[in-house]
């Protein structure tokens, strides 16, 4: 058995890890020759895998059990989170349909009402699908006429779909049953509607590789046998294809994209139903690292956002009849926000970003600027979509201490208004937000959002968490959390990076964090670090880092390069492997981003930042609470298993080092009781391990 002698407040405990086996698994990368002992914990069926995860469970829970203040922080975060949530609404003829979560219920239920002033009516209540509240509603598609919805559900965190149709009046679902759908909409066109699946998979269903993504027409009242396959391409395994219709159903719109083979865009095909050629046309025809996504059709045109010579983006348009491209909306020095244009009311509303913050402004469908939309502050903004006849729209505004609030916005008038502000047991005014820009390494310019209690001391000893993703073109941008309420309330500030990697700066700003420069993106971060240190905001004794799935991947390498900066990591959901993460499920998407092992280059750079291959005997590591969970289709647990496995036979110092494996759960927490306790227990783990022994009565 491993062990590791900590010091758990006052009481010295020693934590015995459970012996994972190691074998002599050995594979040879272009000449490297790299072990990989714990091979054996990516098979997520086998009984030795089980036995692993339920001693490492006891350890961790054990462990936490211990916190005096666990139970106080869960108290809290109920209190904070229990108030009702609603999404936007959304207008169908004359029904608008939204959700809404009372409080505290482990899923939102979907409601409609005739007219904002209507009754409503519960239409899906996926709590009372299971008896834990991990069914989740994944799609709610509804034809045209409004007569019916494709309802895709998902259990237990899984990413994979089951379809069915709801006849929407009389809530019953007609008799077939869609499987083995991911990485799809449900494109309605007349009596029925096109989506996207894989082969059923062959072996572990929650493991096993995705390929072949089969376009098919399901026709209503026939049985998925009968489904009618409209796309494959056999020789390009790895391709996405995702079909969609425009709202009037004329045009069918189909992307493909390859990732797998390092392409960062995608091609774009359509079917025209008013043409006697009922198969696809190339609009765009080969696949390259621009992106092409249609946001509406004018009649004839298709107008399209891309990044195709334009880093920052800008709107095309594409003729159908006559093949030829007009330009729209031209390319800015501001970004479009990545996929933020929206068309509702014969507009379209483009959110351009500043400084990781949205500004709005309205266009028609020649491309003409026709006003702005008057935000209520800074922060961030997002909805705007609707029918070609709406008269109004709605959006949500949001700031780190601005709670979602939706508002509606009269496009004749262009007046907001708010439509419906919650209502959260937090004093707002109490806090305020600064965005500050710090020096990368390379000299970059980076910037980070500080959120915290007002009258801060810069003296160093601020209870500070630094997040982080930077990959994927995916922006952080200003957004409230109930969930960091009680970090708050304990003095404690919350520090959200803008790294490379993201979208945050448009293209460029993307590919600086991209394969080969993968490491701009950990260097972002550490400085991050620095700079909180350096100014006195806080030290290394009082900060944790945490990120997510490519967040979890960023903690588990700057954990390795500079574990002296950092008191407490939370790894979650990690790309730990980064030899060997696209052999499984849909993982070798994510070499567009990375890069793969498979080529000599990318291999050497992917082995000097992989988390798992770099841990190291002598370095003094944080306290660090990986997080997975047993139904993680999208980054296996195997990636955290395996990190955790090594890094407990490798580290010898004095913290704690511990994997909390969540059941019935899967890449996010499947319902709100487990996202609760996985927040309490990350900071209850945090402040433990920062020697906080006693927690502020904060209600």
């Amino acid at each position: 058995m491993l062990s590791s002698s900590i010091a758990l407040g006052q009481t010295n405990q020693t934590l015995t890890y459970p012996q994972a086996r190691k074998t002599d698994q050995v594979d040879t990368y272009h000449g490297t020759q790299v072990a990989d002992p714990y091979r054996w914990l990516e098979d997520d069926r086998s009984a030795e895998t089980a036995a692993w995860v339920k001693a490492e469970n006891k350890i961790t829970f054990d462990y936490l059990d211990q916190i005096p203040y666990r139970k106080q922080i869960q108290a809290r975060l109920e209190q904070v989170y229990n108030y009702p949530k609603y999404s936007a609404p959304s207008r169908k003829g004359e029904w608008f349909y939204y959700s809404k979560n009372d409080g505290l219920q482990n899923q939102a239920v979907l409601y409609r009402q005739k007219g904002l002033d209507g009754k409503p009516e519960v239409v899906l209540d996926p709590n009372k699908l299971s008896a834990d509240g991990t069914t989740r509603l994944g799609i709610f598609a509804l034809s045209k006429n409004g007569k019916y919805a494709v309802v895709g559900l998902s259990k237990g965190g899984s990413d994979w779909q089951d379809y069915q149709i709801m006849d929407v009046a009389t809530k019953q679902y007609l008799p077939e049953k869609i499987e083995w759908v991911k990485v799809s909409g449900a494109a309605w066109q007349g009596d029925g509607f096109y989506y996207s699946r894989y082969p059923k998979p062959e072996g572990s269903a929650l493991a096993a590789k995705n390929e072949n993504h089969q376009v098919f027409f399901h026709k209503l009242n026939t049985p998925q046998s009968a489904d009618r396959l409209v796309y494959e391409d056999s020789k390009h395994p790895q391709r996405f294809n995702i079909v969609s219709t425009t709202d009037d159903e004329r045009f069918v719109l189909m992307t493909v994209s390859d990732r797998g083979q390092g392409k960062d865009g995608n091609a774009l095909f359509v079917m025209d139903a008013q043409s006697s050629d009922k198969s696809f046309v190339p609009v765009v025809a080969d696949i390259a690292d621009f992106s092409y996504n249609v946001v509406d059709n004018d009649g004839d045109r298709l107008l399209i956002l891309t990044n195709e010579k334009a880093p920052n983006s800008k709107v095309i348009a594409y003729d159908t009849r006559k093949r030829v491209f007009q330009s729209l909306i031209a390319e800015r020095s501001e970004p479009i926000a990545d996929g933020s244009v929206s068309a509702a009311g014969g507009k379209l509303f483009v959110e351009y970003t500043k400084d990781v913050t949205s500004k709005i402004e309205v266009f028609d469908y020649n491309g003409k600027r026709e006003s702005e939309v008057q935000l209520p502050s800074v922060g961030s903004a997002g909805g705007f979509g609707g029918e070609k006849d709406d008269k109004f729209v709605f959006y949500t505004f949001t700031s780190f201490t601005f709670p979602p609030t939706i508002y509606r916005y009269d496009i004749a008038t262009r007046k907001s208004t708010v439509f419906r502000a919650p209502e959260v047991d937090f004093k707002p005014d109490a806090y305020e937000t600064k965005q500050v820009f710090y020096t990368s390494k390379d000299g970059t310019k980076i910037p980070m959002f500080l959120t915290y209690r007002k009258g801060l001391k810069l003296d160093g000893t601020n209870p500070t968490l630094l997040y982080g993703y930077g990959g994927f073109n995916i922006s952080l941008p200003p957004a409230f959390s109930p969930f960091r309420i009680p970090f708050l309330e304990q003095g404690g500030i919350y520090a959200q990076a803008n790294l490379r990697g993201g979208s945050e700066y448009g293209e460029k700003w993307h590919e600086q964090g991209m394969k080969l420069k993968k490491q701009n993106v950990f260097d972002d971060f550490i400085a991050a670090a620095e700079y909180l240190i350096a100014q006195k905001y806080t030290s290394s004794e009082k900060l944790a880092i945490q990120g997510g799935s490519n967040g979890g991947l960023l903690v588990g390498a700057v954990m390795n390069q500079r574990p002296d900066l950092f008191r407490v990591a939370v790894p979650q959901v990690g790309v730990m492997d980064m030899l060997r993460f696209h052999k499984f499920t849909i993982g070798w998407n994510w070499i567009a981003d990375y890069g793969s092992s498979d080529n000599p280059n990318e291999f050497k750079a992917l082995y000097a930042y992989s988390p798992v291959h770099n841990i190291k005997r002598d370095l003094n590591y944080p306290a660090t609470l990986i997080t997975t969970a047993d139904h993680d289709d999208r980054v296996v647990p195997a990636h955290s298993f395996k990190y955790a496995a090594t890094l407990q036979e490798m580290y010898k110092g004095a913290n704690p080092v511990l994997i909390r494996i969540d059941t019935n759960s899967g890449h996010g927490a499947s319902n709100t009781q487990k996202t609760l306790q996985t927040a309490a227990d990350i900071y209850a783990f945090i402040f433990w391990n920062m020697g906080i022994k006693n927690l502020a009565t904060t209600n």
